[in-house]
Parts: C-alpha cells; sequence; structure tokens
C-alpha cells in the first residue's frame, strides 16, 4: 500500500534529494555563564565601592574634627551663638556665618523652586514640540557657566538693578509696617543677603529644573491620559498623577539644589559683602557665610585659634549638609507613610 504525499512535501522532498545534502537544524548557540565566583566577586566590588564612600566620608569628618579642635576645646557649642569675629584678638564666633548660609540658601529655594517647577511643568505639559529642545538647552547651558562669571556679573551689572528697581521700591511700600519694614530695611545698595539669595537661585534653577523633568517624564502617559480622559485639567493631572507618583525624585532635585546653594562660595562672595557682623535681620544686611569666610581668610590665617575656627565652620557646615539630607529623607518617608494610609 503507497502513502501519497502532498504536493508541497513532495516539493520539498525532492529539492532536498537533488540538491544532495541533508538538511539540518544549527545547532543551539551556547552562551558562556558566569559561575558562583564571578557572582562573589562582583559583591565583594560593589560592597567594597560602598565602603570606601563611607571610609571616606569619615575620614573627612575625623580631619575637620582635628582639625578644628583648638576652637572646639576654647569655645564650645558658644561658637554657635556668637556673633564676634576678631582675629586680632583671638575671638571667634560662627552665628553670622551660619546665618548668612542658611538665609541665602532659603532665599535662593523660595525663588528657584516655583521657577523650576513651572519651566518642567512648561517643557512637559504644555510645551510645543519644536519648542521643548532649544528651551530645554538654554536652561541647562546656565548650569555650565561658572561660579566667579556669575558673581562678577552680580556684583557689576545685577546689583545696580537690585538696589534701583526692587530695593527702593520695596522699602517704600513697607515702610512703617510692623515687622515687615525690618526685614527691608538697611541702604539699599545692591549687596547683601537677597542679593546673594537671588544670584543662587539663579544658578540652582537648571539643576532642579532639569531633574523635574526628567522625573515627570518618567510618568507613565498611560494615566495621564486616563486621567485627561476622565476630564481632569493640567493642573489636576500634574497635581494629582505626576506628583504622587514623582515625589521622590521632586524631593530629591530640591535637594540636590539646596546642596549647591549651601556650598557655593566664589558668586556669594562677590554679592553677599563679607561683613562679620550681624546689625539686623533685614534681607538688605551685608553679611558673610561659611564658603565665604574660608575663601576669604584661610589663605591669610595662621596656625592655632584662627585656623581651628575656620576648620570649625567646615564642620559645622557639614553638620548643616548632613541635616538637610536626613530631614529630606524623613520627608519622604512621612510622604510615602501617608500615601498608603490615603491607599
Amino acid at each position: 500500500m503507497s502513502t501519497t504525499l502532498p504536493v508541497n512535501e513532495i516539493s520539498l522532498e525532492q529539492s532536498i534529494k537533488s540538491s544532495g545534502r541533508v538538511m539540518t537544524q544549527p545547532p543551539p548557540v551556547k552562551t558562556a555563564r558566569s559561575g558562583p565566583m564571578a557572582d562573589r566577586i562582583f559583591g565583594w566590588m560593589a560592597k567594597g565601592a560602598a565602603l570606601f564612600t563611607l571610609c571616606i566620608l569619615a575620614a573627612i569628618l575625623v580631619s575637620l574634627t582635628i582639625s578644628a579642635w583648638p576652637a572646639i576645646d576654647k569655645f564650645g557649642l558658644g561658637f554657635l551663638t556668637s556673633t564676634t569675629w576678631d582675629p586680632v584678638k583671638n575671638e571667634y564666633g560662627g552665628l553670622v556665618m551660619i546665618y548668612g548660609t542658611l538665609m541665602t540658601s532659603i532665599v535662593a529655594l523660595l525663588i528657584a523652586v516655583p521657577v523650576s517647577f513651572g519651566i518642567a511643568l512648561f517643557l512637559t505639559e504644555m510645551s510645543p514640540s519644536w519648542l521643548k529642545r532649544p528651551l530645554g538647552t538654554a536652561i541647562e547651558l546656565l548650569a555650565a557657566v561658572p561660579s566667579i562669571v556669575y558673581g562678577m556679573w552680580g556684583l557689576l551689572v545685577f546689583s545696580p538693578v537690585l538696589s534701583t528697581y526692587v530695593q527702593q521700591p520695596l522699602q517704600a511700600l513697607f515702610k512703617g509696617v510692623p515687622y515687615i519694614s525690618a526685614l527691608f530695611s538697611g541702604p539699599p545698595v545692591g549687596i547683601g543677603i537677597l542679593s546673594a539669595g537671588i544670584i543662587l537661585a539663579i544658578m540652582i534653577i537648571p539643576f532642579i529644573a532639569a531633574v523635574m523633568r526628567d522625573v515627570f517624564e518618567v510618568t507613565p502617559t498611560l494615566l495621564k491620559e486616563s486621567a485627561y480622559g476622565l476630564g481632569a485639567t493640567t493642573w489636576e493631572v500634574v497635581s494629582k498623577v505626576v506628583l504622587p507618583y514623582t515625589k521622590a525624585g521632586v524631593v530629591g532635585g530640591i535637594m540636590l539644589g539646596l546642596g549647591r546653594a549651601i556650598g557655593e562660595t566664589m558668586a556669594v562672595t562677590f554679592v553677599i559683602g563679607n561683613f562679620n557682623q550681624l546689625d539686623s535681620l533685614s534681607l538688605f544686611q551685608a553679611a558673610n557665610s561659611i564658603t565665604s569666610a574660608l575663601a576669604n581668610e584661610f589663605a591669610e590665617a595662621g596656625e592655632g585659634l584662627h585656623q581651628g575656627a575656620l576648620m570649625y565652620l567646615g564642620l559645622i557646615l557639614f553638620f548643616i549638609t548632613f541635616v538637610v539630607l536626613t530631614l529630606s529623607k524623613l520627608l519622604l518617608t512621612q510622604l510615602n507613610k501617608s500615601e498608603g494610609k490615603k491607599s
């Protein structure tokens, strides 16, 4: 009894026989797999990198403490509350520098965060496609400008404009108003805490805006389109969908900008006034910051209390940065807990 093959199978069988070759499937490609030893080595390297970072951090802390010990031993915690800074009499206090550092950073954040948020919102939700790339590039170019250029521009160009068109009108507007007028008292010369804060805000806007834009773009398009489909406005989509989804990245971007503002040296040195006295709490008051004091006096400081006081300031700056990072982590933890309660 003969079996008949379909036409397609007969033609395929004849073509195989006519070619004189037997068609076989290619052997599977074998990929080399790393063994347990390679995984252990990789784990050791990753752990070593983490421990190396912690060792560097601890070494910096120890070296700062050792260098600042003469001032710590003599002034103790009173260094934090004293406004005296007299190298001639070897009397030192860091309150003026601490106040200047914190106030300029706060002013910078109050200006930079809303502006950066608006930039990121416009680039991700409202900007036409032809404008996104050039506008984003232009904003990021601000981060490439050297800080000393910002300082020179702030001293020579921005300070006269600030004095004429901002400080003098503010003094006239709030003259005689209790408490508020004290914030705008003093000579409107364009040099002081407000000027330094605005310059810092211009410097940190590219960092915060870039991070916010990137995390906003990470939000799944399906979530945003679903909200729009339900009739939500752009602000409702951003406030109820985008921000809850990207809150960790947004807080991280703000902390990045704050760290940049706290550690900035040259731009602040040009426009803060470098005045080691705290006569009033006015934003127009010339002041000093920790970084400016270190930049101006460290080269001329002699061994002993003067150098120790400067290193004490560096240790305080290290502690301020640590506290800021800790508070940001606690804030994120609290936000996650509250989000879990809502759900």
